[in-house]
């Protein structure tokens, strides 16, 4: 089966699909780019699915490449039989392969080659090849005794021949595939607390982990996050974790697969040389491969939970055309003020100290009301860190108090200390020190939460559960897939975005994204697209990848700023043509398009322009809603001009928040009290929810109501039942 059929069978899409994908990307087309643009080849294919054909093919490539060296290895051995050739070349798992492989992989010193360089091989095969024998062993066995060779009595050479039979159980692919198998299905993951000396000797921290101190649950419904825990607890010392199955059944299974006979003569032999095999060579290889494979199905699960929250996050709605006040909260240092205005510029800023140990509160507040009344603030963006609830009591009175037109929001200032001290922050703001940069980094995140939040390692934004203990590789890679797929989503603005946000541009990197911020600096604004062919190392394939997503608002070119290729522009036209519009009349007529392609028909036009139907569309929508951002459709975040206590809440309240972490047990919703409230999983809904994403995502204003309180321990239940 070629690697095209394999990829669209298990994807369930059409070869010619698969095949139009990897030539693209041979072509170095990226996923952005063939997802909005090369729809007729595709058969309109999305970015996931495009990902997983390019995971797929990569898997399969190595798959292929281990098959090859396999394959030389064992016929340069001479071992390579027709049968042992096609089992290779059938086998679709890179974990079977290696089982066929085993038997002929070369081997550091162990029981049975030992025994093999005794001359006890034969041995061996006599005792596998003979169930029905009927004679004297006992003779047998003294042929075999050999001084020189270390044989020197029958019970060496019996237990060496044993020693050989085990190993050749232990590589039968047949038999791991079993008890694998097995062990993934039939066994229980159980943890119980460390020895104490042991937990004290690895770790100082803190144990968290008495949930799992008598832990025990089938291997089948162990939940990711589960697995995440337990690894953490046995790596840090806490937990000692263990699979419990039915021994006696797995070694009646590896007898009956291995021995292809009901009785021998030598049943109790061989009855010994299994329950060695499994206990000194199978087993703790294969729990090692099923500890493993839950470990790695609970990464993946960590990680799309992550990527999901990062995607809502980035694509939460800028608030623009408004003056930003930015606080980032704090106590011994004060905290931080910075004003920056409509376009993201930063104005002026300030450290007030309002809290213990200073309580310099009046100075503060008119530090604050003549920032408002001198740059005349509208909104107010408080970071959710140190101080934060308390900076907000003060901020709300104040508005309350000098009865101000102006609101406030709460915002994750998670990663803002990793920006302010970035080479990135010291080069747009080298005149300031580092801790003057996060209040500014936390009013952009308002103004433009995409724009900003780019800047910043996607792990420290704080949207992740276990981020620190899954597969790093896997965690940045998916990371920054997302973050390439949002800005290219959203698309950008060619004549105000910072190189961080264009290296994320479809057919960019770092170097060109420079290239393109010196080139502006020097020459101004970008007209039009085609200058971009003027900057130094955009080529002919950076442009076509690239132009699409780069907009220019009050360009030459009206269709500069949609997301219609410059490929398809004399499509675009001609469709304007058609409808008796001209290219100026983009931004009001859009509407009469659409019309006019309903009354003539999508497929008669797209004959007569020369694009397909799927280009179309896109040329339609855009032409309707030119310079259109995605996120507007997203809901607004709450602004807020008073404050709530924990102690103002009673049972039963209604309220709206918003949803700031979604995790596998529940989310985190922000209700504007200090501690945001948990909306268990059990609470979202009056039916049964497999996942809490099927009901909210980051960034959700959600209607909740207090299911309970309890003030001292500062925990608030939330549900949104019988709304």
């Amino acid at each position: 089966m070629s690697k095209v059929t394999q990829i669209a069978k298990k994807l369930n899409i059409r070869e010619e699909q698969v095949k139009a994908v990897l030539n693209l990307l041979e072509e170095e087309a990226t996923i952005p780019f063939i997802a909005r643009y090369r729809k007729e080849k595709t058969g309109g294919l999305d970015e996931e699915q495009l990902r997983e054909i390019e995971s797929t093919n990569m898997y399969l490539t190595i798959l292929a490449e281990r098959k090859e060296t396999i394959l030389k290895s064992i016929d340069e051995q001479g071992k390579l039989t027709g049968e042992l050739k096609e089992k290779i070349i059938a086998t679709d798992k890179l974990t079977e392969l290696e089982d066929l492989y085993l038997p002929y992989k070369p081997k550091r010193k162990t029981r049975a080659t030992v025994a093999k360089s005794k001359g006890l091989e034969p041995l061996a095969n006599f005792i596998v090849n003979n169930p029905n024998f009927n004679g004297d062993f006992d003779e047998i066995l003294t042929k075999y005794m050999d001084e020189e060779k270390g044989v020197l009595t029958k019970e060496d050479a019996l237990q060496g021949a044993k020693d050989i039979i085990a190993e050749s159980i232990s590589e039968n692919a047949e038999v791991r595939k079993e008890v694998r198998e097995y062990l993934l299905n039939s066994s229980k993951v159980v943890s119980v607390k460390a020895k104490e000396a042991k937990a004290g000797r690895k770790s100082k921290k803190k144990d968290v982990y008495e949930i799992y101190h008598q832990f025990e649950i089938e291997i089948i419904k162990i939940k990711p996050y589960q697995t995440l825990a337990l690894n953490r607890g046995e790596r840090e010392g806490f937990l000692k974790v263990s699979l419990t199955y039915d021994k006696e059944f797995i070694i009646s299974k590896i007898s009956k697969l291995f021995f292809k006979y009901k009785t021998s003569y030598f049943k109790e032999t061989l009855e010994s040389v299994v329950l060695d095999s499994f206990s000194r060579l199978i087993y703790p290889s294969i729990e090692r491969e099923v500890r493993n494979e839950l470990t790695e199905i609970a990464d993946r699960h960590a990680v799309e939970i992550f990527s999901s929250n990062l995607r809502q996050l980035l694509l939460q709605p800028p608030i623009s055309g408004k003056i930003i006040m930015g606080i980032d909260p704090g106590f011994v240092s004060g905290s931080k003020i910075a004003i920056i205005d409509e376009t993201g510029k930063y104005l002026e800023g300030q450290t007030i100290y309002p809290h213990p140990p200073q309580r310099r509160i009046s100075e503060a507040k008119k530090t604050i009301l003549d920032f408002i009344q001198k740059y005349n603030v509208e909104l107010i963006a408080i970071g959710n860190g140190t101080a934060s609830r308390e900076t907000e009591l003060m901020v709300s009175g104040l508005i309350k108090e000098n009865n101000l037109n102006c609101y406030y929001l709460i915002v994750n200032e998670a990663g803002a200390s990793v920006y302010s001290a970035s080479p990135i922050a010291k080069q747009e703001f080298p005149g300031l020190e580092a801790s003057q940069r996060g209040n500014i980094s936390i009013a952009r995140r308002v103004l433009d939460p995409l724009a900003e939040l780019v800047k910043i390692d996607p792990k420290s934004i704080g949207v992740g559960l276990y981020q620190h203990d899954v597969d790093q590789k896997l965690l940045n890679k998916k990371l920054d897939d997302v973050v390439i797929s949002c800005v290219n989503y959203v698309g950008v603005d060619l004549n105000t975005a910072s190189s961080s946000l264009l290296t994320y541009v479809s057919g960019l990197n770092k170097r060109i994204a420079n290239s393109i911020v010196k080139y502006r600096e020097k020459n101004g604004r970008f007209n039009s697209r085609e200058e971009l062919k003027e900057v130094s190392g955009i080529g002919e394939k950076s442009f076509e990848q690239a132009a699409g997503f780069l907009k220019i608002p009050n360009g030459k070119n009206p269709l500069d700023n949609t997301f219609i290729h410059p490929e398809s522009y004399e499509a675009a036209e001609k469709l304007l043509e058609l409808c008796n519009l001209s290219t100026t009349a983009v931004n009001e007529k859009g509407s009469l398009v659409k019309q006019f392609v309903k009354n003539t028909g999508l497929k008669r036009i797209s004959e007569k322009i020369g694009v397909g139907e799927l280009t179309l569309s896109d040329i339609i929508e855009n032409l309707e809603k030119p310079g259109r951002d995605p996120r507007e459709e997203m809901p607004k975040p709450i602004l807020r001009s008073d404050v709530l206590k924990i102690e103002d809440l009673e049972e039963g309240m209604k309220l709206k928040g918003t949803v700031r972490n979604v995790v596998d047990f529940g989310a985190f919703v922000d209700i504007g009290v200090k501690q945001d409230g948990l909306l268990h999983i059990s609470e979202m809904a009056n039916k049964y929810v497999k996942h809490p994403l099927e009901i909210v995502s980051v960034g959700d204003i959600i209607d909740v109501n207090i299911k309970s309180i309890d003030i001292n321990k500062g925990r608030i239940a939330l549900s949104m039942k019988n709304f």
